[in-house]
């Protein structure tokens, strides 16, 4: 029998403190209405003092754990590009905390694709036969990290993390992963940037400027590139499972910007009625964007089992992905602290 990949739980965090567009307008000089029309955010949560990304990623795995029934698995992945330091991983440690024993766990840096990169990892894994099951969480705590200066930066991000539950079954059963497309293009890395904490900066052995602590991004040139790169491997997607537009029956696309996820909808020719969206609650939270979205639809009852559902992210790198799969029979909780 062909092995796959069968999603079994989802689990989501976010802070409890909800960062207003009236708040975050009084620090960048904006307003709810500009930031509203332009990305489609009304709010985000932001980490208090001394939470760190573990600690999202490990409200997120634990709520996962849950709905999968409990148990250990064989592998935990935690997609980041905000670790709790830059060495040890946090994934070990994630691990430890929530006694799911001695698995193979790591940390996976891509961005705002970070999750979906994990979740291919994880799927090849006990496709293969390597493992049985997997824990793959998305988190990322952005908000100590961005630059009032920047407004177009500023306004958009916020903190959270989501996790999903893997288990080997069979390809035909709701639940199971379809396939995946993934790609990437380092001749634009610089589009978006934190310059401190490696190798490059420290080579030159002089003390990081200030704003080199935080993000730097071009986000009219990303904006352009997540549209192109997102419904470029979307196409490849379908046409390599054999699904038709038409027979997707939701979207659930990166939460970076509302204008984007409706610019790939049409571009795909997906009715704009079956795009996910959750960016109004919770901004951008890079990694954890997508089980985020999936979380929340599931618990408010969304998704029916066999429902087909398409997810494609782009992420700084650059780089990008899109995966498939059918929504199956599984108990999912609110998202904690939305």
């Amino acid at each position: 029998m062909t092995r796959a990949a069968v999603l079994e739980g989802l689990g989501a965090m976010v802070p409890p403190r909800i960062v207003s567009n009236d708040e975050i307008g009084e620090l960048v000089g904006s307003d709810d209405t500009w930031i509203r029309t332009r990305t489609g955010i009304r709010q985000r949560h932001w980490a208090d003092p001394g939470t760190v990304t573990g600690d999202l990623a490990i409200a997120a795995g634990e709520r996962a754990m849950e709905s999968a029934g409990g148990g250990r698995v064989d592998l935990v992945v935690l997609a980041t590009s905000t670790p709790n330091q830059p060495m040890p991983a946090t994934a070990p440690e994630i691990a430890h905390r929530l006694d799911l024993g001695n698995p193979w766990a790591y940390d996976l840096s891509a961005a705002c694709t970070g999750w979906v990169y994990g979740m291919a990892n994880a799927v090849g894994a006990i496709s293969s036969g390597l493992i049985d099951r997997a824990l793959v969480i998305g988190a990322d705590i952005w908000s100590t990290r961005l630059d009032h200066r920047d407004r177009a930066s500023a306004i958009i991000f916020g903190d959270g993390a989501g996790a999903a539950v893997l288990r080997a079954g069979d390809p035909d059963e709701p639940g199971a992963f379809q396939g995946f497309d993934l790609g990437s293009d380092g001749e634009f890395h610089d589009l978006a940037l934190l310059a401190v904490g490696g190798s490059r900066q420290r080579s030159h052995r002089q003390a990081p400027r200030e704003e080199d602590n935080l993000l730097a991004m071009r986000g009219k040139e990303l904006f352009s590139h997540a549209v192109d790169r997102m419904s470029s491997s979307s196409a490849k997607l379908l046409d390599r499972i054999g699904w038709d537009a038409s027979d997707v029956d939701w979207l659930a696309g990166h939460q970076a910007n509302s204008r984007i996820l409706y610019a790939v909808s049409d571009l795909l020719a997906v009715d704009r009625e079956r795009v996910l969206l959750h960016i109004d609650r919770v901004g951008n939270t890079s990694a954890a964007s997508i089980p985020l979205a999936l979380t929340h639809a599931g618990a408010a009852g969304t998704f029916d089992v066999g429902d087909r559902i398409f997810s494609t992210t782009f992420g700084v790198g650059l780089n990008w992905g899109s995966t498939a799969l059918t929504w199956p029979d599984i108990k999912v909780s609110e998202v904690l602290g939305d």
